[in-house]
C-alpha cells in the first residue's frame, strides 16, 4: 500500500458553526429533569480555556450497535472544540463509521497505512505522525480500519495486550484537552484496550426497553477493568439517545434508567433527528452541517454538562 501519511487537513475551509444559540432553541430541548418533572438545570458556558496538557481520555461504549456511539463521539468532540478544547477522536471500530462521518471515503477509507490498526501493529509507528485535521478547528482524529475486526485473533497471545492503546496515546496527551474513543459494539479486546486507556466512560443508550437490558453487562465489564487494569476508571454518565418526545415509551425507559442509576444519567438528552444522518453523509459534524438544529444544541449542552460535572476540562 502507498505510504502517504495524511498530516494535513482534508478540509481547508473554516467551520461556519455558531456556538451562540437562542434562548428559545435551548428551552425546546428535551432534558431528563424536564421529562421526569425534576428541578430544571442549566450549564453555563465555560469561562476559560484549560491549561495545556494531561488530556482526559473518554471512551464512548456500549456493546449494542446503533445506539449513537459514533454520533456522540463526533458531535460531542465538535461541541467541545467550539468552546476552546483541543480534541482528538480515535476511531476504534472496524466499521470505521466515525472516519466516514468526518469525510474519509472510498480508497482512503480502505488504506491501512496510517489507521489506528496500522499503529497497533507497527511498534515503531508514532501516532502523532498520522493525526488528521477535521473541518472543525481544534478537532483532530485518527482513522479506523476494517481490519480492526481481526484484533481478537491477532493479539490473543500478546503480553500486556490490554495496554496497547494506552501506550500509543501517551506521547500526545499533552497536546490535547480531551481524547474521545469511539468503541466497537462489543466488549472484546478493542473495548478492553479503550477502557484501560481511559479516565472515564460515556454510555449512550437508546431509549428503547431492550437497550436497558444490556446496560448491566456494560457496567460489569467496566467494574472488571477497574479491578484488573485501570482502577481509576469511572462512569461519567449514561446518555439517553434517540429519544422520542411524543412517545410514552421513551419517557418510560428514561424513568427506568433514572430509577436504576439515579446518579449516572446525563441531564442532556439526544433526541432523534434526521440531521444526524444527513451530516454523516456530508462528512461533517452536525454542529457544522446544521448549526441551529436541535441536534447541535443538544451536543453543545452535553459538552457544557460534561465540563460542569468534571468529566472534561
Amino acid at each position: 500500500m502507498g505510504k502517504n501519511a495524511r498530516k494535513t487537513s482534508l478540509y481547508n475551509a473554516k467551520s461556519t458553526n455558531k456556538p451562540a444559540l437562542s434562548k428559545t432553541r435551548e428551552e425546546s430541548l428535551a432534558t431528563t429533569s424536564d421529562v421526569l418533572g425534576k428541578k430544571l438545570r442549566n450549564f453555563p458556558e465555560p469561562t476559560k480555556t484549560p491549561e495545556a496538557g494531561n488530556a482526559r481520555v473518554i471512551s464512548v461504549v456500549n456493546q449494542k450497535g446503533g445506539v449513537g456511539k459514533t454520533t456522540t463521539a463526533i458531535n460531542l468532540g465538535a461541541a467541545l472544540a467550539e468552546v476552546g478544547r483541543r480534541v482528538l477522536l480515535i476511531d476504534f471500530d472496524s466499521q470505521a463509521s466515525m472516519t466516514t462521518g468526518l469525510g474519509i471515503k472510498g480508497t482512503a477509507l480502505r488504506e491501512q497505512y496510517g489507521s489506528i490498526w496500522y499503529l497497533l501493529n507497527d511498534s515503531e509507528a508514532k501516532l502523532e505522525d498520522f493525526i488528521l485535521k477535521s473541518s472543525v478547528p481544534g478537532l483532530d482524529f485518527i482513522r479506523g480500519h476494517e481490519d480492526l475486526a481481526a484484533a481478537e485473533a491477532a493479539f490473543v497471545s500478546e503480553i500486556a495486550k490490554e495496554h496497547k492503546l494506552r501506550k500509543l496515546l501517551a506521547p500526545v496527551l499533552d497536546r490535547y484537552d480531551v481524547v474521545l474513543i469511539d468503541c466497537s459494539p462489543s466488549l472484546g479486546t478493542l473495548t478492553v484496550n479503550a477502557l484501560t486507556a481511559s479516565n472515564g466512560v460515556i454510555i449512550p443508550m437508546e431509549c428503547e426497553y431492550f437497550a436497558v437490558l444490556g446496560l448491566s453487562l456494560v457496567k460489569k465489564t467496566i467494574q472488571k477493568i477497574k479491578e484488573n487494569t485501570n482502577p481509576q476508571l469511572e462512569i461519567l454518565g449514561i446518555l439517553a439517545t434517540m429519544f422520542e418526545k411524543k412517545t410514552s415509551h421513551s419517557r418510560e425507559v428514561l424513568e427506568l434508567i433514572d430509577k436504576e442509576f439515579p446518579d449516572e444519567v446525563f441531564d442532556t438528552i439526544i433526541s432523534r433527528t434526521v440531521r444526524f444522518s444527513e451530516s454523516t453523509v456530508a462528512g461533517v459534524p452536525v454542529t457544522a452541517y446544521a448549526s441551529s438544529s436541535t441536534g447541535s444544541a443538544s451536543y453543545r449542552r452535553l459538552a457544557r454538562e460534561l465540563i460542569a460535572r468534571g468529566g472534561a476540562k
